[in-house]
């Protein structure tokens, strides 16, 4: 069995102080890094997605109802859109950007960003695939939001044939109030959710 770490979406415009905070953001990068320091070696590949926005259509809004639509946020090349500083100093064997030009939730809809220079690139190879390369089989999912970019990329590895497991003590949600039955949905659906050991 190999394993990879998916940290997902830990950028300074979904923590505090950023366009469109998660309350716990800052709190689960400082949770994630010090678990990556005791658990590193546990891991095949360590790997990051970013929300990566171009021009994602109807995904931003000046009033947004905050379930299909929301204020501008992680604009690609910005500030805001990089990797949290204690995320960013990580050994990280894959960065991996998604939604440049459409909503995007999973981070099995993000396409891997090897530089700069692959800020508009639609080319780059999917995250599926990727793992598969590597006979990566199995991941373990932490980062924000709990209730939307991690439930995503959980559903989406556990219908993609990985087994997964949310680890939900390193993650944060919009809406902690969801969490029950984002947790129960995806049980259901062969995700684990589990503790920080």
């Amino acid at each position: 069995m190999n394993r990879a770490l998916l940290i997902i979406d830990l950028q300074p415009d979904f923590c505090e102080g950023g366009a469109l905070a998660v309350a716990g953001g800052n709190a689960v990068a400082a949770a994630i890094a010090k678990d990556v320091a005791l658990r590193v070696a546990s891991y095949s590949a360590i790997i990051t997605t970013q929300d990566w926005h171009i021009e994602p259509g109807d995904h931003f809004s000046d009033q947004p109802d905050f379930v299909d639509s929301w204020p501008v946020h992680c604009v690609a090349g910005t500030n805001g859109a990089a990797l949290h500083p204690l995320i960013a100093q990580l050994n990280v064997d894959a960065h991996f950007a998604k939604g440049r030009f459409t909503a995007a939730y999973s981070g099995f809809e993000a396409r891997l960003l090897d530089t700069q220079a692959d800020i508009a690139d639609e080319s780059g190879v999917l995250l599926a695939p990727w793992l598969r390369s590597r006979q990566i089989d199995t991941v373990d999912i932490v980062g924000l939001a709990a209730d939307h970019c991690v439930r995503a990329t959980a559903l989406d590895a556990v219908a993609g044939g990985f087994t997964a497991t949310v680890i939900s003590t390193l993650t944060a949600a919009v809406n902690g109030e969801n969490l029950p039955t984002v947790h129960e949905e995806l049980r259901s659906a062969g995700v684990s959710v589990v503790s920080a050991s």
